[in-house]
C-alpha cells in the first residue's frame, strides 16, 4: 500500500459518537483531542445525537469544502461518515478532482477497518495522524432496491450476517458476552441457505447453499476475524469469500480458523477477487455492512478504485 505525503497543518472535522464503546469511548476522546492539536493537527468537533445524522452533517460540510475527516466512535461511524462522502465524492463538478480524506480515533467496539494495519487502536491512529500517514483506499458500492450504499471494510450475508442481526436485535446492551450468545443461538438454527449471485467472469447464476458469503475491501470483521485474508484495500477488486454448507460441528471445530484466515483453505470454502457481482435474490435478506445491520434487497455490487484516502 503506498503513502501520501503530504503537509500537516490541515484541519479536520471529527464526527464523534457519544455512544461508542458503551459510552466508555468519551474517556478517551479529550486525551487524543489534546495530544492531536499539541501535534499541529487542527480539529474541529461534531457529536451525533441520532442514528444517520453524521451522514447529513458530513454530507453538509463536503458540500462546504471540508474534505478531512476523523470517523471518532466504532465501524458504524466510519460506514455513516463514507456515505455522507458518496455519492457526491464522484462528483468532479464538487470535487474539483481532490479526494476526500477519512482518519480514525477508534472509540467503539468493533474497528474492523483499522485493524488491518495495527491491533493498537487508538494509539496507532493518533500516530497516523500525528505522521499524516495516508493511504489510498477502494470503496465498495451496492445497489439495492431502495437506493445505493457504500462501505470500505465489508458486506455479508448468511452466519455471520444472522450474528450481527441477533445481536443488534436481543443482545446489544450484553458487550462481549451478547456476541458470544448470537453466535450459540446462530448455530442452534444454523440456516444454510442460497443467496444466488453470479460474480465476474461467471456465466451462470450461483444458486449452491453455504454457510455465508462475505464481500471484503479490508480483512478484518468483527474486530479480529479475519474473514478475507486476501483482501487489500488498494487493489480496486471486491475480495468474494464464500464458505459452502459445512456442518455443525464442522463449524465449531473450525471456529478458530476466522480469526488466522486459514479458513479459505477448508474443502468447502472458496475465493476470487472480482470487479463485480449481481445478485438475483428472491427478497430481502438480512446483510451486515461495516458493522450496521441492515434488511436489504441487493442487486449489484462494483468497485470505485481509489475514491478516498484513509489515514492509517
Amino acid at each position: 500500500m503506498s503513502g501520501i505525503s503530504q503537509t500537516l497543518g490541515q484541519t479536520y472535522l471529527a464526527i464523534v459518537n457519544p455512544a461508542a464503546g458503551g459510552g466508555r469511548g468519551l474517556k478517551l476522546l479529550n486525551p487524543a483531542l489534546e495530544r492531536l492539536r499539541a501535534g499541529g493537527v487542527m480539529v474541529e468537533v461534531v457529536e451525533t445525537r441520532a442514528a444517520g445524522q453524521a451522514r447529513e452533517i458530513v454530507r453538509d460540510a463536503y458540500v462546504r469544502g471540508t474534505r478531512n475527516f476523523i470517523a471518532a466512535g466504532g465501524d458504524g461511524t466510519a460506514y455513516e461518515i463514507v456515505n455522507g462522502l458518496f455519492p457526491l465524492a464522484t462528483d468532479l463538478s464538487v470535487t474539483g478532482g481532490e479526494r476526500p480524506t477519512l482518519a480514525f480515533l477508534p472509540l467503539g467496539t468493533g474497528n474492523s477497518f483499522l485493524r488491518d494495519f495495527s491491533d493498537r487502536g487508538v494509539e496507532y491512529a493518533i500516530e497516523s495522524l500525528l505522521a499524516n500517514r495516508r493511504r489510498v483506499s477502494d470503496v465498495l458500492r451496492l445497489r439495492h432496491r431502495g437506493g445505493i450504499l457504500h462501505y470500505i471494510n465489508l458486506l455479508s450475508m448468511g452466519f455471520a450476517a444472522d450474528v450481527a442481526t441477533l445481536r443488534a436485535r436481543r443482545f446489544s446492551t450484553w458487550g462481549e458476552f451478547g456476541y458470544f450468545s448470537s453466535i450459540f443461538l446462530t448455530l442452534a438454527r444454523f440456516n444454510r441457505r442460497a443467496f444466488p449471485l453470479r460474480v465476474e467472469g461467471d456465466a451462470a447464476f450461483d444458486e449452491r447453499r453455504c454457510l455465508f458469503l462475505t464481500f471484503n475491501n479490508s480483512k478484518f470483521t468483527g474486530g479480529s476475524m479475519m474473514i478475507a485474508p486476501r483482501a487489500e484495500i488498494d487493489d480496486g477488486m471486491i475480495e468474494y469469500v464464500r464458505w459452502g454448507p459445512i456442518g455443525r460441528l464442522g463449524l465449531i471445530r473450525n471456529l478458530p480458523t476466522l480469526y488466522d484466515g486459514t479458513h479459505i483453505n477448508h474443502p468447502l470454502a472458496e475465493r476470487k477477487a472480482v470487479r463485480r457481482v449481481e445478485f438475483k435474490l428472491h427478497s430481502p435478506v438480512d446483510v451486515m455492512i461495516d458493522g450496521e445491520v441492515l434488511t436489504l434487497h441487493c442487486e449489484q455490487l462494483d468497485v470505485l478504485p481509489g475514491a478516498l484516502n484513509v489515514v492509517a
